[in-house]
């Protein structure tokens, strides 16, 4: 297990053809240590998705998969999680967001968690 890149995806999704649900498999399968967090109930492999924010748990990663919109609600939570990074897939830029971490000093990257992972640059 890839302890030192702990990664929370948001917006976790049990459907199979979504690419949180495809990233989150993807992760486990390089062996990072992956939280997969969303509204929908459900399981991804042997993960069960979680519905309660994580509050006090520690991360390397925080990988997106919810649009700008909804990432609003979630903004200073992520910020609160104190990440060493922050990925944007696309769809999920969002420059306001981008600013707040950076003057945090948390790494923001607008790419594909999918192609990361597949090219040994994640």
């Amino acid at each position: 297990m890839q302890e030192n890149k702990r990664t929370l995806v948001i917006g976790a999704s049990p459907k199979m053809n979504r690419y949180s649900y495809i990233a989150t498999q993807l992760l486990q399968e390089h062996n990072y240590e992956v939280v997969p967090y969303g509204i929908k109930k459900g399981d991804i492999g042997t993960l069960k998705i979680m519905n309660q924010w994580p509050n006090k748990e520690s991360f390397d990663t925080i990988t997106l998969y919810i649009n700008p919109i909804l990432q609003e609600q979630y903004i200073q939570q992520i910020l609160d999680l104190n990440p060493k990074r922050i990925i944007f897939n696309p769809g999920t830029e969002n420059e306001k967001l981008e600013r707040m971490a950076q003057k945090k000093e948390i790494q923001t990257l607008n790419a594909c968690t999918l192609v990361l992972l597949q090219t040994n640059q994640y």
